[in-house]
């Protein structure tokens, strides 16, 4: 069960979650993570920028990110959004990013995934890995019933990650996002709770 392997702590007034997979550790960001994300997020900006939008450089700084992390923790704390850093087994190394958002309670109950690797990890199964966790946590910590992804029909690889982690494609969103100056489609996938089941009960 996920909660054999989460662990939920306060450090300086904010709750810091924690998720121990096999390759890699999941834990959410806290403001000491923004030169670090900083630097992924800029190392990599080329690599994500096929399938999401170039930003203006400052939002590749140190403040832009203290910032952003500093809002993911009000989120955090009434739980509608777990933003979550990707690193390498046992060290604080970031090599990617994962996020459970837009949670919204009943009569919805469901949530968005997103995540992003770092180049020189993607391709390795982390995502997956990683993706399999955060929809385990959502379905038996958070109680949402439904976790719903977009992804370009295009970006392969992230199909693999959402398809290998049990989701299924629901349909086709039409120009659902600008980027990088054209409008692009997207597949709408979702995994429900009780499609979950046989999954993740191992």
């Amino acid at each position: 069960m996920l909660k054999d392997f989460l662990s939920l702590f306060q450090k300086k007034g904010d709750t810091v979650i924690t998720i121990a997979c096999e390759r890699c550790d999941l834990r959410t960001l806290v403001e000491a993570d923004a030169p670090s994300l900083a630097v992924l997020l800029a190392e990599n900006k080329y690599f994500w920028s096929t399938y999401e939008p170039l930003h203006h450089p400052n939002f590749y700084t140190v403040e832009t990110q203290r910032k952003k992390i500093i809002e993911s923790l009000y989120l955090l704390e009434e739980k509608r959004e777990f933003s979550f850093g990707i690193f390498v087994k046992g060290t604080n190394r970031l090599i990617g990013h994962i996020s459970l958002y837009a949670v919204k309670q009943l009569p919805y109950s469901s949530a968005f995934i997103g995540y992003s690797m770092d180049q020189h990890f993607a391709g390795k199964g982390i995502a997956t890995e990683a993706a399999k966790a955060v929809v385990r946590f959502a379905f038996e910590q958070v109680g949402v019933h439904r976790v719903e992804a977009y992804v370009a029909p295009a970006n392969t690889a992230s199909i693999r990650v959402l398809e290998k982690a049990g989701f299924v494609k629901e349909g086709l969103l039409r120009k659902l996002l600008f980027i990088n100056g054209q409008w692009v489609d997207h597949y709408m996938y979702a995994l429900l709770v009780e499609d979950s089941k046989e999954l993740y009960e191992k």
